[in-house]
């Protein structure tokens, strides 16, 4: 695996796991968040599990890249909504720019690790 993937990978997983717990535990800020989004608070649960599924699949592609390819390609959905979410509730461009790098981290490292997909799930 290529320096590069694996630097990313690194990073997502720790962003994510960070990001998915906080929206699972209902942190304030993660709350807020939502209901300035216009989104409903069950959302935001569905969001963080899904996300906490995309680090696992990070992590077990450190071993396997099928499996990071795949999650990759979640997360990268994910955050190509958050930023849709982000410019429907006319966020400033400074609130918009987190998740545009991280839906761009991810498809960058979905691209990297393209020729794998096929694998899934080996």
């Amino acid at each position: 695996m290529a320096i590069m993937a694996i630097v990313i990978e690194i990073l997502l997983a720790v962003a994510f796991l960070f990001s998915g717990f906080t929206k699972v535990a209902g942190v304030k800020m993660q709350v807020d968040s939502f209901n300035k989004l216009g989104l409903p608070q069950w959302f935001r649960v569905l969001t963080g599990l899904l996300q906490l599924v995309g680090v696992a699949g990070l992590v077990v592609g450190f071993w396997t890249t099928s499996w990071s390819a795949w999650a990759a390609i979640g997360i990268g959905f994910i955050m190509v909504c958050a930023v849709i979410a982000h410019l429907r509730a006319k966020d400033s461009f400074g609130q918009v720019v987190p998740a545009l790098v991280l839906a761009i981290l991810a498809i960058v490292l979905a691209i990297l690790q393209g020729s794998d997909l096929g694998d899934f799930p080996n």
